[in-house]
């Protein structure tokens, strides 16, 4: 007898090698074949519903290994609720307006200047371009990772019902009172003309002049304060090219301030300091409260204007002479002041970051028309030059510095006219604050992980109000009319619903294309002669902000309930996303659009170092599945702990290509022992060690399931 047939051996068709590189292609084009999305749907009908809102990549470039990160995340977590009985809603977007892509559209024709000759309609219709075929190839790449969504009818914030509801969400903000027009300092981007969001701003080294300046007192200044005797308050500033626009000077009302013996004012707390550095020499000879120095003057070496002393909480006594130079056109806590004391808004830089002919007219420095024309950047060594002997003490010292996210040039804080939501202010039919009730709602929020909720609370606290009109081509434009004689924007509900209904028909090409008489209400009582059109377009943190309202709640799209249950995306989303949709969904609905926000952190190499082609340590998920196919890098996604930074290069790859390889074959064993079992035996009638196997993989089982519930992969 041949004792081989006496065994009863594992028998299994499940094969040793997954050939993922070639089977994986297969399975998941006969998923999507099979529609296996619209199947789960309809598998779960009536059942409790699970929303997952998708967070719009950018339609720019081909995917990276941080997007991988992101949708498989979303697409693991999709699926677990849907395991666990949920309906399930996974509709997939892309932000499609902005910067980056005019920027592309810029260089396929050959810089700024040649873009200029085309019309307003031409260079959207380039970005419309650009964004659709980078929508399809991005779309194609995800399909490729396996994740399953309703990929044939994703939100596009470019499609025209998606813009007629961003508009429509940027007009119920106004009805809520939110919306206000005002000149006031914003970052600006003196390199690409426009206006920029907190979010869209990066911080760089940069180096940059550390300047003391002595503004001399007036006579009626030094009478009022009791002095006796020369008298100059010393103020400190990094910015010499700002001092042509100085109105003010800020002092601490619960400080002391003193008098030196060579005649110089600064804050008692920082006369030592000032010492060792080397600005003067002198003893104190008198010490004054800085309520004394309230609404006197002082005077501006560099053009003899008026200085206004004023106070303000806003003067720290860690740096500088705690005399504050103020110039209201160039800075937030300067133009706060500003309001306060009335203070004049002098602004004489133009949108790319030169003087202009404010300086003659205004006669703000000496020979002001050799001043006309430079950069500002360009102008701090003559001004210096210029102060003579005030400017006490000049070096200069490298600090992190506020850079344009796109061009990575220097910002500046430029006063211009712009469009706000109020922060501050309190929406129709509310008693709180936007703010106050923005903060309620990230107390109910779940954050996962919870340090999240410190991190947004905090931004919602200190956030100034919110700009949102920028100066481009390609975009949702601000569409309201103005009358010409008056300033007065038209608001007018019956005007606004038109125009909206107008763009869900053709687009917000049609606000370029089409005169105001065509885009007018008829029987508005208007006439289209007296009016005229706001250029402006809406910041892009606008249009993804307002995806609550333009998903969610349109019946556009099969996505899921409004508010959201998840929202997922990188960390840095607290300032960008996740704080956009918050204001927008609580100025119009006073809630949050979601029940729970998950945070995850970004991709770096072995080192724990940031990738970039520079190094040479980019990983791309293209020559990932290439390599290992898309389960080795889901695999990835499952097993890194996704609250922090997540490393990953080759090195890495190929050891979780081991464990996947280990877990293949333990789950062949599994099934290979399931050979002949003709029925399952009930628990009752079990030995006690397959009852004990069964009752510890119930233990490892409800662990695995609670933690799963927790959105914590790692450990489950």
């Amino acid at each position: 007898m041949d004792y081989k047939e006496t065994l009863l051996l594992p028998q299994t068709e499940f094969p040793m090698r997954g050939n993922l590189v070639q089977n994986e292609p297969t399975r998941y084009a006969a998923w999507i074949a099979n529609d296996v999305y619209g199947k789960m749907k309809a598998n779960r009908k009536g059942s409790e519903s699970f929303t997952l809102h998708d967070g719009p990549p950018y339609a720019n470039g081909h995917t990276h290994i941080g997007h991988a990160l992101n949708k498989v995340l979303k697409d693991i977590i999709v699926k677990y609720h849907y395991f666990n009985g949920k309906s399930v809603r996974f509709t997939p977007g892309w932000d499609c307006h902005g910067l980056p892509i005019e920027q592309q559209v810029e260089k396929k024709l050959g810089g700024k200047q040649k873009k200029e000759l085309l019309s307003t309609a031409e260079v959207r219709q380039m970005c419309r371009d650009h964004a659709s075929e980078f929508v399809d190839i991005q779309r194609s790449e995800f399909k490729k990772l396996g994740v399953i969504a309703d990929w044939d009818n994703p939100y596009l914030t470019m499609d025209s019902k998606f813009e007629a509801n961003i508009y429509r969400t940027l007009c119920a903000v106004a009805k809520k009172g939110l919306l206000i027009e005002r000149s006031k300092p914003v970052y600006w981007s003196w390199a690409e003309r426009t206006a920029l969001a907190e979010a869209e701003v990066e911080y760089e080294d940069k180096e940059d002049y550390s300047i003391y300046v002595a503004f001399e007192l007036s006579d009626e200044a030094k009478v009022r304060a009791g002095i006796e005797g020369n008298a100059a308050i010393v103020i400190w500033t990094t910015t010499p090219w700002t001092l042509p626009a100085n109105t003010g000077i800020s002092l601490n009302p619960d400080e002391i301030y003193v008098r030196t013996s060579d005649g110089y004012i600064v804050a008692e707390k920082r006369y030592e300091s000032m010492i060792e550095e080397g600005v003067f020499n002198g003893t104190v000879v008198q010490k004054i409260e800085a309520k004394k120095f309230e609404n006197l003057y002082a005077i501006n070496p560099l053009n003899g204007r008026g200085s206004h002393l004023v106070l303000g909480e806003h003067v720290l006594m860690e740096n500088g002479s705690g005399c504050v130079h103020t110039a209201p056109g160039h800075g937030e806590d300067d133009y706060r002041i500003g309001l306060r004391y009335n203070l004049e808004v002098v602004m004489p830089v133009d949108e790319t970051g030169c003087y202009d002919n404010t300086v003659v007219r205004e006669k703000l420095l000496p020979n002001p028309e050799e001043f006309v024309g430079k950069h500002i950047f360009k102008c701090n060594e003559p001004i210096i030059e210029l102060l003579g002997d005030k400017a006490l003490k000049v070096s200069k010292f490298r600090h992190s510095y506020p850079h344009c996210w796109r061009s990575h040039t220097p910002l500046i804080y430029r006063a211009t006219k712009q469009w706000f939501i109020s922060v501050d202010g309190i929406p129709e039919g509310e008693t709180k604050t936007l703010r106050e009730i923005a903060q309620a709602e990230v107390a109910k929020t779940a954050f996962y992980p919870e340090s999240g909720r410190n991190r947004l609370g905090s931004m919602v606290e200190n956030r100034p109000d919110w700009c949102i009109s920028r100066q481009r081509d390609w975009g949702v434009p601000i569409a309201f009319f103005r009358v010409k004689a008056t300033g007065e924007v038209i608001l007018d509900e019956k005007v606004l619903n038109f125009i909206a209904m107008i763009f869900e028909m053709h687009s917000t090409d049609a606000w370029y294309s089409m005169n105001i008489e065509e885009l007018l209400y008829p029987g508005s009582g208007y006439k289209a002669e007296e009016l005229e059109k706001v250029s402006d377009i809406l910041d892009v943190w606008f249009d993804s902000g307002s995806t609550w309202n333009a998903v969610l709640k349109s019946r556009n799209y099969d996505a899921g309930e409004y508010p959201a249950d998840l929202y997922i995306e990188g960390s840095d989303q607290h300032r960008g996303w996740f704080q956009s949709s918050l204001f927008l969904s609580t100025a119009v609905e006073h809630i949050a659009p979601y029940k729970a926000l998950l945070t995850h952190g970004f991709t770096v190499d072995e080192k724990g170092e940031k990738m970039s082609k520079s190094k040479g340590n980019v990983v791309a998920p293209e020559s990932v599945l290439k390599e290992y196919g898309s389960e080795i890098l889901r695999l990835w996604v499952a097993m890194s702990d996704y609250q922090g930074d997540l490393k990953i290069s080759g090195n890495i790859l190929k050891q979780t290509a081991d464990q996947y390889r280990k877990l293949r074959n333990t789950f062949r064993i599994m099934l290979a022992n399931l050979d002949g079992l003709d029925a399952i035996v009930p628990y009752s009638e079990m030995g006690e060690i397959d009852k004990w196997i069964v009752a510890k993989a119930k233990e490892v089982f409800d662990e695995t399931h609670r933690l799963f519930g927790e959105y914590n992969f790692v450990h489950g």
